[in-house]
């Protein structure tokens, strides 16, 4: 943890304001037959060897993270990666359900993986890529990086929903996957905290954030708990802060350098 804000020290000191590529792209998905627009940021003048994947949260979409963070496209030039930002429907959560409209984990792992990678000329290895969101997001990200490790070398959450079970009645869940008191069992295999059994030794990297302040800071605390018993090696950071935009622009930062340094790593041991 020291080392990464000592990284994140370090760029704060000698950020350079270069002008990152946006691109937003509208990326076909089969299986759900429509278009998912998705916002590319790419470094100004260099060719990206590893992806992020950052995910949006509740009633969130595609473009969330480029206009509420306008830094985003500095860390991206600073470290030299490429962000991807699709949009996961207003309430999708990143599960596959019952509804033809909401199979979003099919679509990031099966259809936009692929298509980035081809369109950008990206070597499609797993340590190549990382997943990271905010609160639904920040859930959907440890969600498929849990259930899909053979594509996932690091992932991460800031304010995740970690553990939905909590909130039965919130943020239209119950339309996804029934309600809590008749889907118990599909509640279970739905929520993050409940598949750490997935977890495969030394097979993922884990940055896990969120803040003291934070409706989600309870269950977050304890997914921090349950890892330190499973033995599931992770960082895990508090900040001051509430569920806002105010803190993820502060999280980012921290988000971001800790991927830097998984990619500059893999890189390193060549």
């Amino acid at each position: 943890m020291k080392h990464i804000l000592f990284l994140f020290v370090a760029f704060a000191i000698s950020l350079q304001l270069d002008a990152a590529q946006v691109d937003t792209l509208s990326v076909f998905s089969k299986r759900m037959d429509k278009n998912v627009k998705t916002v590319v940021i790419l470094p100004e003048g260099n060719k990206p060897t590893a992806t992020l994947y950052l995910l949006h949260g509740y009633s969130g979409n595609y473009s969330n993270w480029v206009n509420n963070v306008p830094h985003i496209k500095d860390l991206v030039d600073h470290y030299g990666y490429m962000v991807v930002c699709p949009d996961g429907g207003f309430d999708s959560w990143y599960w596959d359900t019952a509804n033809k409209d909401y199979q979003y984990e099919t679509f990031i792992t099966k259809e936009l993986i692929p298509f980035v990678e081809i369109k950008y000329a990206i070597d499609g290895k797993r340590t190549n890529r990382g997943i990271t969101g905010l609160s639904m997001g920040g859930h959907g990200a440890l969600y498929l990086a849990f259930r899909h490790q053979d594509l996932f070398a690091f992932a991460g959450s800031t304010s995740g929903g970690v553990d939905i079970r909590p909130f039965p009645n919130n943020w239209n869940m119950k339309a996804r996957i029934g309600a809590y008191h008749e889907n118990e069992r599909a509640w279970n295999e739905h929520t993050v905290m409940e598949l750490t059994h997935l977890i495969q030794p030394g097979n993922l990297q884990l940055f896990i954030d969120c803040g003291t302040e934070d409706f989600f800071f309870g269950v977050n605390s304890k997914l921090h708990e349950k890892l330190n018993y499973l033995n599931v090696p992770h960082h895990y950071l508090t900040l001051p802060g509430k569920h806002d935009w105010k803190y993820w622009s502060r999280s980012i930062d921290f988000q971001m350098a800790f991927f830097n340094q998984c990619f500059q790593a893999k890189f390193n041991t060549k």
